[in-house]
């Protein structure tokens, strides 16, 4: 378990928390070790979407969604330089795991730009989430499809609530 000094940089502690695997010990007492990260990605990617409405107004939404995948390449980089420079460099590649990166980013930044343009034309913060939840439902059917993940009636119920929410969104 990771310990933090309260005089430390938080920065720092930060990065050293992301970096190093802290979050495994509690396994096998609570949840699954990928969950707690799946709490921090859900958080972050929350303020994201306020901050997103909160920017929309004052920046256009090309160089709006420009500034954010430029800091967000920033902020990598940043991880990365701690990784190579505390010798916890494990970054590993392949042609196609760059090729999937690319798509991904491509995707990032285009639903980037139409976040940006949804708070614009006026679109609801309360409507991120089902906005969200369609996504999940896009990967659930993916996972079941493509990545031979077993189909459990929770999940088809899950898929069929985001639907339905996003059907709810059209007014």
């Amino acid at each position: 378990m990771l310990a933090f000094d309260k005089r430390a940089d938080p920065t720092r502690s930060t990065l050293i928390f992301l970096a190093s695997d802290s979050l495994r010990d509690l396994d096998s007492y609570f949840v699954a070790g990928w969950f707690w990260y799946a709490v921090l990605a859900a958080v972050l990617y929350g303020a994201h979407q306020i901050f997103t409405k909160l920017a929309a107004d004052r920046i256009g939404e090309g160089l709006g969604g420009f500034v954010v995948e430029a800091t967000a390449a920033l902020s990598i980089l940043a991880y990365l330089a701690f990784l190579w420079l505390a010798s916890r460099w494990n970054q590993q590649s392949s042609i196609q795991g760059i090729f999937y990166s690319v798509l991904t980013g491509i995707c990032v930044g285009a639903g980037t730009i139409a976040f940006f343009l949804l708070f614009q034309r006026g679109g609801p913060l309360s409507s991120v989430p089902a906005i969200l939840a369609g996504g999940a439902a896009i990967m659930a059917v993916a996972g079941i499809l493509f990545f031979r993940e077993p189909p459990s009636w929770q999940r088809i119920v899950g898929i069929a609530f985001a639907v339905i929410g996003l059907l709810l969104l059209r007014k």
